[in-house]
């Protein structure tokens, strides 16, 4: 997935904590081999090779997720989109200044680019309706496989663990102390410094931000995240954490807060169950939904 994972169980039996993180590699690596653009034998690159000509036979996992996705998308009208792919590849995110694309090449990423235009067709078969599309599941990808990993390690009976999906973490159980898992929110200019600390009980912490990739355009920084109506990438942002109980769910909603703002996305996060969020503007204004807890710093 072109990012770091890493995994911790807590057990007393040297050898059971092995099996099980053995597990948890493995259910990682599986989640790749099914999400990843980088082989054409897989299930999403052949859903992108037949855009616009036919649908394509998915497995029901995959199918599931499309229409999570398209959910999320729907609830944050357009702000987060499976197919934004399109326009990411008009930038650079890693090579520092660089030139606006010209409205032209901009259109035609737009027309590519559109969570209604695929299509989910029974019995689980995904077409995508322009030539050219792609999907893509960088944006929810590692929240998922943080999901599927966690469940099953709980199956084989890991009862306290962690997964850091790059970033995107979700925790069970208690440490070794016995104390509650935490995870710090960085400052995103000061990346080495934790501004607060939120408590990781048996939910899931997602944060997407512009401190480690952006682009400079005429000077003005601009966050790795394009806005998929507009086709521009994000500014005015400096990072977005989201809480809920699923990695997948956090992994997406922090994306389409970063497109959706403060005010916007403070407002979609406080309509749904069990979810917060904590947001950091470009002018280091911090604002946090309704009920999000802080916790002290650890001793």
């Amino acid at each position: 997935m072109g990012c770091q994972f890493s995994f911790g169980v807590v057990a007393a039996d040297p050898v059971k904590a092995a099996a099980w993180l053995d597990l948890a590699v493995a259910e990682m690596q599986r989640i790749e081999r099914l999400l990843t653009v980088f082989d054409p034998a897989s299930e999403v690159s052949q859903v992108n090779a037949q855009a616009g000509l036919s649908p394509v036979k998915v497995s029901p996992e995959v199918y599931a997720l499309i229409g999570r996705c398209q959910t999320i998308s729907r609830l944050s009208q357009g702000a987060f989109d499976l197919t934004a792919g399109a326009l990411q590849a008009l930038y650079q995110f890693k090579r520092g200044e660089q030139p606006m694309p010209d409205r032209a090449t901009r259109a035609e990423a737009l027309r590519r680019t559109g969570y209604q235009h695929i299509r989910l067709l029974p019995p689980d078969q995904v077409m995508l309706v322009r030539t050219g599309m792609r999907i893509g599941f960088g944006a929810v990808g590692k929240g998922y496989g943080a999901d599927a990993t966690r469940k099953i390690l709980t199956a084989a009976g890991v009862r306290s663990g962690w997964i850091n999906a790059s970033g995107d973490l979700t925790a069970w159980g208690t440490s070794p102390g016995g104390a509650p898992w935490r995870v710090g929110i960085a400052n995103p200019r000061q990346p080495d410094q934790v501004l607060h600390w939120l408590p990781v009980d048996g939910t899931a912490v997602a944060t997407s931000g512009d401190y480690e990739q952006y682009v400079t355009i005429g000077g003005v920084r601009y966050a790795h995240t394009v806005n998929p109506r507009t086709g521009y990438p994000v500014r005015g942002v400096q990072s977005v954490t989201i809480v809920s109980p699923s990695a997948e769910l956090s992994d997406a909603l922090a994306t389409a807060v970063t497109v959706m703002g403060p005010q916007a996305g403070l407002y979609l996060i406080d309509q749904l169950p069990d979810t917060h969020c904590l947001v950091i503007d470009e002018k280091d204004v911090v604002y946090s939904s309704r009920n999000l807890t802080f916790i002290p710093p650890p001793a």
